[in-house]
């Protein structure tokens, strides 16, 4: 049988020549062209006198037969077919099965099968025949030809395409490599043919591989082989390789590992990180081979970017001008739809708010722990590019399977322009990751670009006044900054310092401050706040760090009216002209009625409620400019929120008049009620004090000259002009108020507080009072 298989392989090996002149080595080119040298290109090859004749590819059919020689084949009489060829070697080999001493030459005649078949593409055929040379006894074999048999093996599974059987073989070459039976095991060896096993498992060095579509490849397996890399570059000595591989295991294979390999593979990454920190840096190996770094997106996941606007009091505003802002000047035309639209795309783009040079901004994560235990991120900062930056990392704690958690990452633009947030740095498990929002599959955002404008002061207030509790709620949606309050009689005037410090690095050099009245339905009269800025200009520019005081004078003047008799009836009996004095008194203590209840909820909010405390609410709007950020047009707002309760004071529940002895006077008769706690004095121009004690009523008589209201506007008779003779009247109505009450001149102190407030008397006059307070339009 030995010498029939012997025979039967000479005459394949003879049909493979005639059939294949261009050999079945594989590879292009061609043995003759090296002039002969076969017995050289055979000692580079694993096994000695291996057959391995080079052709070209392309001169090939699809079964691999040169089409040239087709018609020379077919008349060559003692020539096997490509489908004799393989049955005889078929029988050859199991000839050679008969003896156990042939395990080698039975080895070649498999692989010189296999290399046919592979010619002629038939990958199952020939995978049955390295199944057979598997399984091939070779008696007292090294370690060195156990590396080579399992590399061959590997190389002809390669060849028919069994990449997976390929790197199995491979493997095991790699594991033989570092054999307890080698003295010295090849670590670097082993390092390097585990390094070519990884296609044959769907593995590649590079994470970005793994971050798009479904994972390839079996997980289990390709932990397994990055396990022995890890462990093969340990034993190498170099910790740079361990952090590398450990660092792409734990990211790309974070979704297959159970909770306790977690904890396993982080402490390994943690140990070997203490003696070497993994980096962004590309790791290059000896044969040229390089290592990409691999960031951790997913310690921990990021599901959302989103720029933040600068608080309210710090966002700059534009200042408008005359063609708007939304126009631009460069343009000779108002309008053009090509511009428009050409703005619409930039805006998709670009945020539609502005940062400022030398102020902190900020940018929120959303972000979750996917680790089964707490997870530490130190040194987290912004990524960003166009502008210079100063990125202020942060260290955070997030709990083991948070879920979602908002993370917010601040900085410092030190230039201007345009400043794109590219990503984020961490450092997790000592691994220092730069991870890219372009790399990160999912993540919402709202825009990564936005610009910077130049730099503009900070203005703080403090004032003398607690911060309230009420929070006001301007309508025009802007927040405020300090929200202040204060308790004042009706008629008190109290002053309010504002402290304005400029906690900026730029000079403060404009300041413009307004006032508004919000939420309150009361009639106010007179000016209910009041200020002189040009004394607080005088201290401009305010230099940094400064300090400016701002004086506001708050005055409180509701209705004194008490429409509602609450007296008991006061009656004019017993009163007469003659003899009167100005301030002569028909007292009547009259106990407030605050401890009587309605039924009706809705009753105690009626004038005459004097127990009621009315509410003031203001807002002062501070714009401020200064630095390169004013000459660039820009400026901010800063508001301040007043909240004023007034307690009632004194009320007139009672008006009317008398004549005096010249018919150019008159006798006005005020029925004066204290609603206070605290005894009081009242008095008017002219007249001596009138004390009231708590819960009193007493009339006052007040002689006053008549007044001449002709010089006010009547109101018109055209019946063109009726839509505003209801306002007209109003406006005649308030202008006659204004001149009796600044007349009269009436003024009413706490005794104890030795301060002296107003009282008016405008919203308790009626048309009879205006009448006879006019002076008659004939005089004799």
């Amino acid at each position: 049988f030995l010498f029939s298989a012997a025979a039967l392989e000479g005459l394949c090996s003879a049909s493979v020549i005639y059939h294949y002149p261009g050999g079945t080595g594989g590879k292009a080119g061609s043995r003759r062209a090296q002039g002969g040298s076969l017995s050289a290109e055979a000692g580079n090859r694993h096994r000695p006198g291996a057959q391995e004749v080079l052709i070209d590819p392309g001169a090939l059919t699809s079964n691999g037969i040169n089409a040239d020689t087709s018609a020379e084949i077919g008349r060559a009489k003692n020539c096997l077919s490509p489908e004799d060829i393989i049955e005889k070697y078929k029988e050859a080999i199991s000839y050679y099965g008969k003896y156990k001493n042939a395990g080698v030459i039975e080895l070649e005649a498999c692989v010189k099968a296999v290399r046919v078949l592979a010619m002629q593409k038939r990958s199952m055929e020939a995978s049955e025949f390295l199944q057979n040379a598997v399984y091939i006894n070779l008696r007292q074999l090294s370690e060195e030809e156990k590396i080579q048999r399992y590399s061959i093996l590997s190389e002809l599974y390669e060849r028919i395409g069994f990449h997976r059987k390929s790197a199995f073989f491979k493997r095991i070459a790699a594991m033989q490599c570092a054999a307890p039976s080698i003295p010295e095991p090849g670590w670097r060896a082993c390092y390097k043919l585990l390094l070519e096993t990884l296609p044959g498992y769907s593995l590649s060095l590079d994470p970005q591989d793994f971050s798009k579509g479904t994972h390839r490849g079996w997980a289990a397996v390709q932990m397994r082989l990055l396990h022995e890399l890890v462990y093969a570059s340990r034993r190498m000595g170099n910790p740079a390789l361990c952090v590398r591989h450990l660092s792409f295991l734990l990211q790309t294979m974070l979704d297959f590992l159970s909770d306790q390999e977690k904890k396993d593979v982080t402490q390994s990454l943690e140990s070997y990180t203490a003696k070497c920190p993994g980096t962004m840096e590309v790791i290059t190996l000896p044969d040229g081979l390089k290592l990409p770094p691999v960031p951790f997106t997913k310690l921990p996941i990021v599901k959302s970017v989103k720029l933040l606007n600068l608080p309210t009091s710090l966002r700059p505003h534009k200042m408008k001008s005359l063609l708007g802002q939304n126009v631009s000047t460069k343009s000779p035309f108002i309008y053009s739809p090509i511009i428009a639209h050409s703005r619409g795309e930039e805006r998709n783009k670009k945020i539609d708010f502005q940062w400022v040079q030398g102020d902190v901004c900020e940018v929120q994560l959303m972000v979750y722990n996917p680790m089964p235990f707490e997870l530490r991120v130190e040194n987290m900062g912004l990524l960003t590019t166009g502008v210079e930056f100063e990125s202020l990392p942060a260290a955070l704690s997030l709990p083991a399977e948070s879920g979602l958690y908002p993370v917010t990452l601040v900085g410092v633009p030190q230039t201007t322009g345009q400043i794109t947030v590219n990503g984020y740095h961490t450092s997790v498990f000592g691994v220092f990751s730069d991870c890219l929002l372009d790399n990160l599959p999912g993540v919402k955002t709202n825009g990564c670009t936005v610009e910077v404008i130049p730099a503009l002061p900070r203005l703080q207030i403090s004032t003398s006044l607690p911060r309230s509790a009420h929070t006001l709620q301007p309508s025009s949606g802007d927040e405020i900054s300090t929200n202040v309050s204060v308790q004042l009689y009706n008629g008190e005037t109290q002053q309010l310092i504002i402290k304005l410090e400029n906690i900026g690095t730029e000079p403060l050099e404009k300041l413009e401050v307004t006032a508004k009245t919000v939420n309150t339905k009361e009639k106010l009269y007179g000016d209910f706040l009041s200020w002189n800025l040009e004394e607080t200009l005088c201290q401009f520019p305010l230099k940094p760090g400064k300090i400016a005081t701002f004086v506001v004078n708050i005055k409180v003047k509701l209705d004194f009216s008490c429409q509602e008799n609450l007296l008991q009836d006061l009656s004019d009996d017993g009163i007469s002209v003659s003899g009167l004095p100005l301030s002569s008194p028909f007292r009547q203590v009259v106990k407030p009625r605050v401890e009587t209840k309605p039924l009706n909820p809705q009753e105690s909010s009626k004038v005459g409620d004097f127990s009621h405390v009315k509410t003031l609410e203001a807002i002062l709007n501070f714009k401020y400019s200064g630095g390169p950020g004013h000459a660039e047009g820009y400026y901010r707002n800063l508001a301040l929120g007043l909240h004023v309760e007034v307690e009632p004071s004194v009320f007139f529940t009672r008006i009317s008049t008398l004549p005096a002895t010249s018919t150019r006077q008159c006798h006005l008769l005020l029925d004066v009620f204290n609603s206070t706690e605290h005894e009081l004095t009242i008095s008017a121009r002219n007249n001596e004090d009138l004390i009231l004690h708590a819960g009193e009523c007493q009339r006052m008589a007040i002689q006053v000259d008549k007044f001449n209201f002709e010089s006010f506007p009547e109101s018109p008779a055209d019946g063109a002009q009726l839509a505003n003779a209801k306002q007209l009247e109003e406006e005649r109505q308030q202008a006659r108020g204004l001149e009796i009450n600044s007349k009269l001149d009436i003024c009413w102190k706490i005794i104890s507080f030795h301060k002296y407030w107003e009282a008016s008397v405008e919203g308790v006059l009626n048309q009879l009072v205006l009448e006879h307070l006019q002076l008659a339009p004939l005089q004799w």
